[in-house]
């Protein structure tokens, strides 16, 4: 057990999305940190060989508490919180209707509070929300985005349900913490990456038409490594004196987009892609939105200007806050994450 978190080791640490792709790092974390008194909660029809698997490599591991459920059912929660202390809040809707992400990333947040409010010990909830929240329409290309930046506003006209839903999902959370005293913390992702994960991030680019189309162009990409992400989550449930803080999440020496995309199509199979510059996709972005209104939706404004000044007009990133107040720090650089991820694409795993 790490001497700094020992006063925390007899504390019921409840995990959802316990088997999601950096959900299953956040448990690997814990238990390296030395915690076993987790409680990991999935949906039933999820596959469990990822947790389980790293449940067998700590002789703790047999002793961790694998629930299946839904947070939409109140028994579901209780089964989930009952004498809870810590929550990591990783389960999210990935529906791309606006009702489905409302039920699943809103709703069932909503339930997880209040039954950890009534049922459990509450020190701390971490509500891990993502990038997608916050609007870059009128910020310049090249300035800054932190914590502080403006949210978005009109998620119907990005139509984006993920990004939707995870601004609800902060917004009851933000009501519980001002009404009900609920502890919180919220953690903003950029773009997680790591091994297990394989195609590019919508970042970079689409991959429509029949071939690829790079968008990102020469900016910086807000990445960060699935460990090092974990370990700043876990962090954010441990580290005294949080509540009501949020914090992005970005690794150091952030990569630009036509980097990142080089070094891929070295190691992948080779496909071919377009580089489109910005004032063009944002043209583009303008007809299809117009399309989409002329023709009463039939062409859905999956292109519009609210997403591509959000993935690609261009920003830069920190991670000072996170450092200061958490301590925090990338156990895994740059350069030993691309070899991590770009080894996926060796002969044979393709």
């Amino acid at each position: 057990m790490n001497a700094k978190y020992a006063s925390l080791q007899a504390d019921r640490i409840l995990v959802t999305g316990s088997n999601g792709f950096i959900g299953v790092k956040v448990v690997e974390t814990l238990l390296a940190y030395g915690f076993a008194n987790l409680r990991c909660f999935t949906r039933p029809s999820s596959r469990t060989a990822r947790l389980e698997d790293i449940l067998h490599r700590y002789p703790s591991g047999k002793n961790i508490q694998l629930i299946s459920g839904d947070l939409l059912s109140r028994d579901d929660c209780v089964k989930a919180a009952e004498g809870v202390s810590i929550i990591y809040h990783l389960a999210a809707g990935f529906d791309k209707s606006f009702a489905g992400a409302f039920m699943n990333s809103v709703l069932a947040t909503r339930n997880l509070v209040e039954t950890f409010l009534e049922r459990g010990q509450p020190k701390r909830f971490v509500n891990v929300s993502s990038f997608a929240v916050y609007s870059n329409i009128h910020l310049k290309r090249g300035a800054l985005l932190n914590e502080t930046c403006p949210l978005e506003d009109a998620p119907q006209e990005r139509y984006d349900a993920y990004g939707f839903g995870k601004l609800k999902q902060e917004e009851i959370v933000r009501e519980y913490g001002k009404n009900s005293g609920l502890p919180y913390v919220i953690l903003r992702p950029g773009a997680v990456f790591g091994p297990g994960k394989r195609e590019l991030s919508g970042r970079v680019g689409v991959d429509t038409f029949g071939f690829f189309m790079h968008m990102g162009g020469s900016n910086i990409l807000p990445l960060t490594y699935v460990d090092n992400c974990a370990e700043a989550i876990v962090l954010a449930g441990l580290e005294p004196g949080l509540e009501g803080e949020i914090f992005n999440i970005v690794d150091d020496e952030l990569l630009t987009s036509r980097q990142f995309l080089k070094a891929y199509k070295k190691r992948r199979r080779r496909f071919f892609s377009v580089s489109i510059p910005y004032p063009l996709a944002y043209g583009l972005s303008v007809l299809w939105e117009k399309y989409s209104q002329w023709s009463k939706g039939q062409l859905p404004p999956a292109f519009n200007r609210r997403r591509c000044a959000a993935e690609w007009k261009g920003n830069r990133y920190s991670n000072q806050k996170l450092k200061q107040r958490l301590g925090w720090k990338p156990k895994v650089n740059m350069q030993e994450a691309m070899a991590s991820i770009l080894g996926q694409f060796e002969s044979g795993k393709q």
